[in-house]
């Protein structure tokens, strides 16, 4: 069993993102993970909430700054089935995220087009994790609204 695998991690974040596909959003799904438990689950929700910064990395990070009682997640992970976008990696830098794994590059919008640095310099990322499913789920949604 893969039990606190990165891979485990990503298929909750998995389902998160599927929320969001079925609920008519961009679907991106976040978990954040402290010491191999999950503290928080969002999913994107900008069309639900009218809030362009209801991204599921965002409403994660208040989630789990909200279970911890601190700004900062310098002890946790972040799974994310779409490589954030530049305000995303903004707020994980300013919360000094352990560490970011993301599922699917995107190749419009994500931070790694910056070449600047955007993550804090401790942070370290690992991608391409469960990379095929998060591509397909986001590329079926954009198929679909184009139909």
């Amino acid at each position: 069993m893969d039990l606190y695998t990165d891979e485990y991690f990503m298929r909750e974040a998995l389902r998160e993102a599927n929320k969001a596909f079925e609920n008519g959003e961009v679907p991106v799904g976040a978990v954040v993970v402290s010491n191999n438990k999950i503290i928080a689950r969002a999913h994107n929700q900008t069309e639900k909430l009218t809030d362009a910064t209801a991204h599921a990395e965002m409403l994660a990070i208040t989630s789990a700054s909200n279970y911890l009682g601190s700004k900062y997640l310098n002890e946790c992970t972040l799974f994310v089935t779409l490589e954030p976008c530049m305000m995303c990696a903004g707020a994980l830098h300013w919360t000094q995220i352990m560490k970011l794994v993301y599922g699917a590059s995107d190749v419009q919008r994500g931070f790694s087009l910056s070449k600047s640095q955007v993550l804090h310099p401790k942070t370290t990322v690992v991608k391409g994790v469960k990379k095929e499913e998060c591509k397909v789920l986001v590329d079926d949604f954009f198929k679909r609204i184009r139909e």
